[in-house]
């Protein structure tokens, strides 16, 4: 039976967590057996190149330098947001994708929402075709690997907690360095480099055969309360 393909995401944005807009995107096209069939990474040129003022952070300052640098590698390609969508949305048809997966899928969801009106002077409104499906990985490995009891022993004593200290930690890094007993492991936050980490944190949650919510849960999070 022919295995069905998805779409894992990642956006990095500039601007307010309100107002976010998309410089740079990395996706992969799979399985949900292991298999890649495609890859790409992107950075937008409405925002990476003609709005210097929003990259000139001190956040992103450093992040810059290291982008040219991969640009020069020929591991990103700066296009416009226009022709960044028109590859997503070609490698969806190729592969009959209906399916798009993201870590905190809402961010990722509401930024390439933003950034399409923000192209589009609000002429299109949404990144996705109307019918795509979206799965939140975050909500899954709330509800599957980081229940294990181990876990939170784990996080306990690399006190991975949250800022608050009332839950613990369920960030992509987190979760990827439980999984990987990697503890000193740094997520690179750059789109193709962090979709890698959450397909396999996606594929590693579907490995643990139980019931999880797949939808976005904006509350997943606080089934981690520390007691």
């Amino acid at each position: 039976m022919k295995r069905k393909n998805i779409l894992v995401l990642d956006v990095e944005t500039a601007n307010t967590l309100d107002d976010a807009l998309v410089y740079d995107v990395g996706f992969i096209i799979a399985d949900l057996h292991g298999n890649v069939k495609e890859k790409a990474s992107f950075l937008i040129k409405e925002i990476f190149t003609l709005r210097p003022e929003l990259m000139s952070t001190a956040y992103y300052a450093e992040k810059v330098p290291s982008y040219h640098a991969e640009l020069r590698q020929g591991k990103h390609q700066l296009v416009d947001f226009y022709t960044m969508r028109q590859a997503v949305l070609n490698a969806m048809k190729k592969y009959n994708v209906k399916e798009v997966y993201a870590y905190n899928a809402l961010f990722d969801l509401n930024a390439l929402n933003t950034s399409q009106r923000y192209n589009t002077k609000s002429k299109y409104r949404y990144f996705f075709p109307y019918g795509t499906q979206i799965k939140c990985i975050w909500s899954m490995a709330c509800d599957t690997i980081l229940q294990q009891k181990t876990y939170k022993k784990v996080a306990t004593a690399q006190n991975w907690f949250s800022p608050s200290g009332k839950f613990y930690s369920t960030d992509a890094e987190t979760v990827y360095r439980y999984m990987t007993a990697q503890y000193d492991f740094i997520e690179e936050h750059k789109g193709l480099a962090d979709v890698e980490i959450e397909y396999q944190i996606l594929l590693h949650a579907r490995r643990q055969k139980k019931k999880m919510n797949q939808n976005i849960n904006r509350g997943c999070f606080m089934k981690l309360r520390v007691k």
